[in-house]
């Protein structure tokens, strides 16, 4: 995925990588650092509140009815920038801000 063509967003403590894909449907990765959390219970809670947010929010990324360029499929890469784990709220927010970019970004890019 990061070898070829793609874009990302960032909303702190958050950065999503995403690519455009010939499978149909949206696949995501969730990626949390173990250089700033050592202990496997950190990482996973932090992994269980983006896919949750993600989960939640997956509606916003839905394309339009009738769209053109709806085709194909989208790959993003979640990734944890910040070194302490902060409060859900926070997250679902921040994920819904990248969400919301996201969409943004493939309506510009499917509009003649």
């Amino acid at each position: 995925m990061f070898d070829g063509p793609h874009s990302s967003v960032s909303a702190y403590p958050l950065r999503a990588v995403y690519a455009h894909s010939a499978d149909a449907g949206v696949r995501i990765m969730v990626s949390v650092s173990k250089r700033h959390f050592k202990h496997a219970v950190q990482r996973n809670r932090i992994k269980r509140q983006l896919r949750e947010a993600y989960r939640t929010h997956q509606h916003l990324l839905e394309p339009a009815e009738g769209a053109r360029g709806t085709e194909g499929g989208l790959n993003i890469a979640f990734l944890w920038n910040a070194a302490t784990i902060l409060p859900t709220a926070i997250v679902e927010s921040k994920m819904r801000h990248i969400l919301c970019r996201i969409q943004e970004a493939q309506q510009a890019q499917t509009q003649p």
